[in-house]
């Protein structure tokens, strides 16, 4: 079966769809009508039409800007019991898009970006980074877990990164079980923000969590069908954890169609889902394009297997830049061995030798752009559909020069686990911050697919 995701761009054989095109129930004439309609191409997602029903297809083609304007004109409305508090949560990825393109640095340009959210009616404006943070935490600790019953469970290991909605919605659409089963159990930074702005938030502000319209800003289309996500779904208040996903690229279109230019907007500080305290800089984990799930669970790993404190990671590059391994040795024996998997190729190459059981990796941090995050398709590409590799460049410059910081050092996380999560081992953080992936309507087996 041909994997229609090779369809290029200029594909018109109903491959697009006016996401705005609706008026969803919102008939009066308003300040955001002027916004031109926008289109989505199947294409510009990692996701093709063999995999996504019709109606996950409506319910992300609903995700859009218009959305957020909906809610924007419902809260000027007299009807107070209607009104929405909207909160908008960042990726770490998304930040350098707008300095780069703005030519500010990251620290203007998350302040300039808050502020312009805010002038549109946006009650809060977080940064995921919180989120990533325990993510990250729990993979680690997971990861030795498999580790140590590597010898009892056929499955243990590998295990495969859980961040990118890209993977694991190739994973259980067109794989087995036998892959899907070796993927981390913790859920991505985008699944947690959206426990934690509609559990933990909800609960601060004394909010039920319908009443929460929560908006993420992220590099690639991919997020958008993670959102619909049935385990991202409170069904005591009919509620998604996310409500809308909206790509980098499409926030610069509605400052463009505002003629807006992120220079000329006030700066805001970040808000904070703690009281009324702001957040400071940007930081951000280990990596050189992603949250750095590799970097983090092999340094932790190293440490509690093998009591080995390891400073600095060296890449080797294998068949091409974005398929990379890193290795531990100890008494001469390689005793840890990872491997960073970017973009289709690779992944189907990693698959294929799993299948044929040569696989060597105890972990593989898997994300489907090649480049990793911050070249995702909502927010490094062209008009063409090219990656802008200029603006790609500045922004790998600009997320490079971010401070690191160890999620194991956020104050706050160690708190939460006690006082939201009653405890890192509590049967709550499992029902929290973790999920399970398994194969479903497989469409193809992934030996017939061409790529």
């Amino acid at each position: 079966q041909e994997c229609s995701k090779k369809q290029k761009n200029d594909d018109t054989q109903s491959t697009s769809v006016d996401a705005l095109s609706s008026n969803d129930g919102f008939e009066e004439k308003n300040e955001f009508d002027t916004l031109a309609n926008a289109k989505i191409l199947l294409s510009d997602c990692l996701a093709c039409d063999n995999c996504m029903t019709s109606e996950e297809g409506a319910r992300v083609f609903q995700q859009n800007q218009k959305e957020l304007f909906r809610i924007l004109n419902l809260n000027k409305k007299c009807d107070t019991s209607k009104h929405k508090v909207l909160a908008v949560s960042i990726c770490p990825q998304s930040l350098p898009y707008f300095a780069a393109k703005f030519n500010l640095c990251v620290n203007d340009a998350a302040k300039r970006l808050c502020g312009f959210l805010k002038s549109l009616g946006v009650h809060y404006v977080f940064d995921t980074t919180i989120a990533a943070d325990f993510s990250i935490l729990e993979s680690q600790r997971e990861f030795v877990q498999r580790y140590q019953r590597r010898n009892q469970e056929e499955h243990a290991l590998p295990m495969f990164a859980s961040a990118c909605p890209g993977w694991i919605r190739y994973a259980e659409r067109v794989l087995t079980n036998l892959v899907t089963s070796h993927i981390c159990t913790a859920k991505s930074p985008q699944q947690i923000m959206g426990s934690l702005v509609k559990g933990y938030f909800a609960r601060q502000q004394n909010l039920s969590p319908d009443k929460i319209f929560h908006v993420i800003v992220a590099p690639c289309y991919d997020k958008k069908l993670e959102a619909l996500r049935e385990d991202f779904y409170t069904a005591l208040y009919n509620s998604q954890e996310v409500d809308c996903v909206l790509t980098s690229g499409e926030i610069v279109q509605i400052m463009e169609q505002k003629n807006v230019s992120m220079k000329d907007v006030t700066e805001v500080a970040v808000d904070s889902l703690f009281d009324e305290i702001k957040e400071g800089d940007v930081v951000r984990h280990d990596g050189k394009r992603s949250d750095g799930y590799l970097e983090h669970i092999f340094k932790h790993a190293a440490k509690e297997l093998f009591g080995m404190d390891v400073k600095e990671i060296t890449y080797k590059a294998l068949k091409n830049k974005d398929f990379q391994e890193v290795t531990l040795e100890k008494d001469g024996e390689t005793v840890l061995r990872f491997a960073a998997a970017y973009g289709f190729r690779n992944i189907q190459n990693m698959v294929l030798k799993l299948k044929k059981g040569k696989f060597l990796y105890h972990f593989v941090e898997v994300l489907a752009c090649p480049g990793g995050c911050l070249n995702g398709k909502g927010q490094a590409q062209m008009e063409d559909g090219k990656p802008d590799k200029a603006l790609l460049n500045q922004m790998e410059e600009v997320y490079a020069a971010i401070p690191v910081r160890l999620p194991e050092t956020n104050m706050h996380v160690q708190q939460m686990y006690q006082d939201w999560l009653e405890g890192m081992d509590s049967k709550k953080v499992q029902e929290t911050l973790h999920t399970k992936y398994s194969a479903v309507n497989q469409t193809a087996n992934n030996l017939d697919i061409k790529w």
